[in-house]
């Protein structure tokens, strides 16, 4: 096998904006298939076809899965579809890779987990911010011992996505609230349909990195069940869970999608331990910083960190998101090709999803502390085994 045939699911803007001029740039790969039940996408999907007379287009999922010259499915689908989507490819012997944050519910989680267990298949969820060059420098002063036993990990995505919240059906337009009544058949996107809190993975996933830990614990926290910003929009302004790991340490994880916020930085991450502490830029003008208890330093010293890798290849370069959207894709590729460990296996994906279904699960409840199961087989449960 010298290349990965593979269907992109999914040709709104990030399906056709990026995954399918990725997946034709880099080497390894052939787009053989491309689907969307909404028909009125094919046409400007096809047209960014490097060899569109080579490609089938569906309309159906299912055609997909029975397609035999299709290897991997690439899924850039409502968020709600994932899981869902993820765990029938696996079943029918396709290989995943799909978008954030993976899942809703423990149940897809699990589901994931067994068909990729029992499919022998390879399953990663692409998410980028992990690949950051900061990310990589934090896990190895972490990993050194440099901050000593870590006892406190922040991470916040405040992005202020108020035009994406609506879309007209009929013109594919997103719809800012101030302007539903000119749209009178508008729908809510998966913006308006999702708990923030369930879009964590470009906060826990780089930090668990850093950590090389796992949740076990959560809580979560949330305002009310409409933005205050934008009261039509039916979702909250503000939503944090508090976690504690495997390790010992305490996460606070934020997400905000509907209020007003600078836009230019959404994420923002602290570590804190015995013997440091780092800290990310909360402003383009700003500086990452870095202060060591043993290190004859009396304040936090500016660091230059960047989202850009020191050491990424020219093929990297403007792939997006920091130049780390090349890594997930390369990383999936060599997994299929090669037999290359994936770094963000299904374990780590779900290390990443279920503790941001169980925060929204436990906010439901009134904020009750929620156990985290750990998705790897053990004693208790065999490979491709249910858990019981």
């Amino acid at each position: 096998m010298d290349e990965v045939r593979i269907a992109v699911v999914g040709l709104g803007g990030r399906g056709v904006g990026t995954w399918l001029g990725m997946l034709q740039a880099l080497p390894g790969y052939r787009i053989t298939a491309i689907c969307d039940p909404l028909e009125y996408l094919h046409e400007r999907a096809i047209s960014r076809l490097q060899r569109p007379d080579e490609v089938r287009v569906y309309s159906r999922y299912e055609e997909v899965l029975d397609d035999s010259d299709v290897d991997a499915v690439a899924l850039a689908v409502r968020c709600r579809e994932q899981g869902a989507l993820a765990a029938m490819a696996l079943e029918a012997g396709k290989h995943v890779n799909c978008e954030v944050p993976a899942c809703h519910s423990l149940n897809d989680c699990w589901r994931i987990v067994l068909a990729q267990e029992r499919s022998g298949k390879v399953y990663q969820l692409a998410e980028q911010t992990r690949y950051w060059g900061f990310v990589e420098a934090w896990r190895k002063l972490v990993a050194e011992g440099k901050l000593g036993h870590v006892t406190l990990c922040e991470g916040q995505y405040f992005h202020y996505y108020v035009g994406q919240h609506f879309r007209d059906p009929k013109s594919g337009t997103f719809v800012h609230p101030s302007r539903l009544a000119d749209y009178p058949e508008a729908a809510g996107t998966w913006m308006n349909e999702m708990p923030p809190i369930h879009y964590l993975p470009h906060e826990l996933s780089p930090m668990l990195k850093v950590l090389d830990d796992r949740v076990v614990q959560v809580v979560g926290m949330s305002t009310r069940p409409q933005s205050y910003a934008h009261p039509q929009i039916q979702t909250a302004d503000m939503q944090m869970a508090l976690m504690k790991t495997e390790k010992d340490a305490i996460l606070r994880m934020a997400a905000s999608f509907a209020q007003p916020h600078p836009e230019a930085n959404y994420h923002w991450y602290h570590v804190q331990g015995t013997g440091g502490a780092l800290e990310w830029k909360r402003a383009n003008r700003d500086m990452p910083k870095m202060w060591l208890a043993d290190g004859q330093m009396h304040d936090l010293a500016e660091v230059d960190w960047r989202y850009e890798r020191t050491d990424a290849p020219a093929e990297a370069r403007g792939s997006g998101h920091g130049d780390a959207d090349y890594y997930v894709h390369a990383a999936f590729r060599d997994a299929i090709l090669h037999g290359k460990p994936l770094e963000f296996d299904v374990y780590r994906a779900m290390d990443t999803a279920a503790p941001a279904v169980l925060a929204a699960e436990s906010m439901a409840q009134g904020s009750v502390p929620l156990a985290v199961p750990d998705f790897r087989p053990g004693p208790n449960r065999p490979k491709g085994a249910a858990p019981t």
